[in-house]
């Protein structure tokens, strides 16, 4: 393509290994590194400072594309959209009074395409994947993540295979059906269905002359959470909105629901290259990863003061898209958490339950079990006294409350009548 054309878009310069920092082909497809690790998308970031300013950016069109420059893909011609991005920050002015945090704030992701923030991932993984020659996506998932790169690999006219748990959410099910997804459903954790899916793109794709570490361009592309490198950059653009959406400016703390974990690993890339960019000065918010009680490896992890996680022995919890026992990325979400001065906590299923009907009274905004657990995790962050009532405080809502009807129990029972309303 014209050089014109990459620099006006794109500035992606090379993958590096999270652990080892060894550089590898961004033109190519890859999965882990030579170490096993996540790869990390690498840009020149001196030339996307001289290609695009803050100011410029707030004229284009409010979708995550907007900040093109630091996102992978190299031709306009090959985003795939349905629309993602600039989900709201949305004041919390009943719910924050409750809670004593009078600067409370919600990022609500459930309000974008297929209903949860996976949209931000697999827009931006799906697009360089077909950028890049792939014809099918494979991946396992505990719901919204198969529902989202589902969706947008149908609109990118290519080929999805999803393993999800037998306890998804059937709305997320549903999700991957009506796409044309290839489904099969594990009697399992996401970990099981991990397995399945990486024995099946190996035979799929057996006889591809790549070499290790590469899928062939021609068929399937093993698209597990931080098995490749641009599903983070998706998200990530969560964390350029945020300081956006507070005029270029960090809040002072940021709470994230955390299984997988790219999320808040994203988040962390984000600030780290703003602040880079010069788009954004001081001190950056500290990060709170949090978990369910029923599955808190990397809770237990912090509290040990370790660099790794071990999955625990019986995981479960009604935050579904949470019960990740054993996340590929563990390290860099204990390092993000380190780096800012962060923390991590584990709230229980009745504590984020309370939490989710609570805020729907409080705010009229329904939210999912996950971001709920982060509700009450401010709660009980403030009662601690780890943060303060003059603290600017936002929360990450992942999904609407749509996608897990059973959440909702009849503590007020529905009132029946014979055709009159007192």
């Amino acid at each position: 393509m014209p050089d014109d054309v990459r620099l006006a878009h794109s500035t992606l310069s090379h993958l590096q290994c999270s652990r080892t920092g060894v550089t590898l082909d961004a033109d190519v497809v890859q999965g882990l590194s030579p170490d096993g690790a996540p790869l990390l998308a690498r840009y020149d970031l001196d030339r996307a400072r001289e290609t695009v300013t803050r100011e410029e950016i707030a004229t284009r069109p409010p979708t995550l594309w907007r900040y093109r420059e630091v996102l992978p893909v190299r031709h306009p011609a090959h985003v795939v959209t349905l629309g993602e991005g600039m989900a709201p920050l949305l004041p919390l002015p009943r719910a924050g009074a409750r809670l004593g945090l009078p600067r409370l704030l919600l990022k609500d992701e459930g309000l974008l395409p297929t209903g949860a923030f996976k949209a931000r991932g697999a827009a931006v993984g799906v697009s360089r994947a077909a950028e890049l020659g792939v014809r099918a996506i494979a991946m396992p998932t505990n719901g919204n993540a198969g529902a989202a790169w589902a969706c947008y690999a149908a609109r990118a006219g290519l080929g999805a295979l999803i393993a999800m748990p037998v306890d998804a959410p059937e709305i997320t099910r549903r999700e991957c059906v009506v796409a044309g997804a290839e489904l099969y459903l594990v009697d399992g954790l996401i970990g099981d269905a991990g397995r399945l899916v990486a024995d099946a793109v190996a035979r799929r794709n057996a006889g591809s002359s790549d070499g290790p570490g590469h899928q062939d361009s021609a068929n399937y592309q093993d698209t597990s959470t931080l098995k490749e490198p641009y599903r983070i950059e998706g998200k990530k653009t969560m964390g350029y909105e945020i300081a956006e959406q507070l005029g270029w400016r960090c809040p002072d703390v940021v709470l994230y629901p955390t299984g997988g974990g790219v999320g808040i690993i994203a988040i962390h890339k984000a600030l780290q290259e703003m602040i880079e960019l010069g788009w954004l000065t001081g001190p950056m918010p500290r990060l709170v990863a949090v978990q369910a009680a029923g599955c808190a490896p990397i809770v237990d992890a912090f509290e040990a003061g370790l660099r790794t996680s071990t999955a625990p022995a019986d995981p479960r919890t009604v935050a579904f898209g949470i019960t990740v026992p054993k996340a590929l990325g563990d390290f860099l979400v204990l390092d993000a958490v380190y780096d800012t001065g962060g923390t991590a906590v584990a709230v229980t299923d009745d504590e984020l339950l309370a939490a989710e009907h609570a805020l729907a009274r409080d705010e009229g905004t329904w939210i999912c079990p996950e971001g709920a657990a982060c509700v009450a995790a401010a709660g009980r962050l403030r009662e601690s006294g780890w943060l303060a009532e003059s603290d600017e405080v936002v929360v990450l809502n992942t999904g609407s409350g749509l996608i897990y009807p059973g959440t909702v129990t009849a503590d007020a029972p529905v009132l029946a009548t014979d055709g009159v309303i007192p």
